[in-house]
């Protein structure tokens, strides 16, 4: 076995599926679709995408630490979305994007990369200049994974290599050593397959691999912080954190061969399914509890509800009105109050129409009074 062969044996112990090593090139080509994707304002609200230090260190490793050599991608396999089902027991029940299930990939990523390196100045016998990334610093991480021979860019946008499909989370360690470089992924795979353009709900994928956030679900159940827009609601169905539709129908999913999923993203059906009822009433206390430690952390409790809620509208059930009225009636963030007006528009239920007349004469924020009004002309 070479070095680079003990490197990737011990990045696989640590529980990667996925490694490859790329020569830490400035990245012209993908870096100028990047800029491309900026300037036609598909990152949508998400600004700091824009800033003018992040761009440079996208394009060019070497400005985030001065003499890197070699760019290391691994892969964390996540449990396939492929082949998650709901729990058959009549609950009005949510989704979210596999990714999320379990522990936050934040905490457990950067962490195995930085024994990697550990092990890397042991084999050496040299101290390493080294920095680990997983989604938390300017890299172009799709770009690297290609580059490392770990799979292409799918329609999807999605990274897919072609036994484990594309559940599996990147990393990167950037290293101040030169390592013998895999060779490039460079066939396309998808070929005439429309699958996951044909499914998005909101025709947010484009033609050059990439999504315009504004469409996408993802974008809008997590890093979007205020009002879902009303023509984009019902496109939601019943995610509330995520969606992962897109990967759901790529064949490269269905038919991956089974990848040991590391335990830190074992879960529970209630964490990938939740409860829609039960979530509307979560105290503060009651969410960090349940999210601390996972992705949906991210939404805040405000967004986490004002997505229940309006999953409860998509699934239509008079059932969630009860539900719906109390927390129209007694949650303190207007964010939520304002999409439980809107889901109870889309329900029939005796008790609707008074609830939402009283909301739009006596709720003290005007963004609650003009849902109530505009679910009370959806009835």
């Amino acid at each position: 076995m070479s070095f680079e062969d003990d490197v990737k044996a011990e990045a696989f112990h640590l529980g990667f599926s996925l490694c490859g090593l790329a020569a830490a090139q400035p990245q012209a080509q993908h870096a100028a679709v990047y800029e491309d994707w900026l300037a036609a304002g598909h990152h949508a609200q998400m600004g700091y995408l824009a800033a003018e230090s992040a761009r440079l260190r996208r394009a060019d490793p070497s400005l985030t630490l001065p003499g890197v050599r070699t760019v290391l991608t691994v892969g964390l396999p996540y449990p396939n979305p492929a082949r998650a089902a709901a729990p058959a027991d009549g609950r009005l029940r949510g989704r979210t994007a596999a990714y999320s299930w379990g522990q936050d990939y934040h905490d457990r990523i950067p962490p195995r990369l930085n024994q990697l390196a550990v092990f890397l100045e042991t084999r050496l016998g040299l101290p390493l200049a080294h920095r680990a990334y997983t989604d938390t610093g300017p890299l172009l991480e799709r770009a690297w994974g290609q580059q490392a021979g770990l799979g292409w860019f799918g329609k999807n946008s999605c990274l897919i290599h072609p036994r484990g499909g594309s559940a599996f989370l990147l990393g990167e360690l950037l290293l101040d050593v030169e390592l013998q470089p895999d060779v490039p992924w460079e066939a396309d795979r998808c070929g005439s397959c429309t699958r996951c353009l044909d499914a998005c709900p909101t025709g947010c994928i484009l033609p050059n691999r990439t999504l315009d956030a504004r469409r996408c679900l993802s974008y809008w159940t997590i890093e979007n912080k205020g009002l879902i827009p009303v023509e984009l609601r019902p496109s939601l169905g019943n995610w509330v954190f995520g969606c992962d539709i897109c990967q759901q129908v790529c064949p490269w999913n269905q038919h991956a061969a089974p990848s040991q999923v590391d335990a830190a993203f074992d879960f529970t059906p209630e964490e990938a399914f939740p409860d829609l009822l039960e979530a509307l009433s979560l105290s503060p206390v009651d969410f960090n509890r349940s999210f601390r430690r996972t992705p949906l952390a991210r939404t805040k409790r405000r967004g986490f509800l004002r997505n229940a809620a309006v999953a409860l509208g998509n699934l239509g059930d008079p059932a969630a009105a009860p539900a719906l009225i109390h927390t129209l009636e007694n949650e303190p963030e207007p964010l939520v109050r304002a999409h439980a007006a809107w889901a109870l528009g889309q329900l029939h239920h005796p008790r609707v129409r008074p609830a939402l007349e009283h909301a739009q004469l006596t709720d003290p924020d005007p963004s609650v009074r003009l849902e109530a009004a505009g679910a009370l002309a959806a009835l």
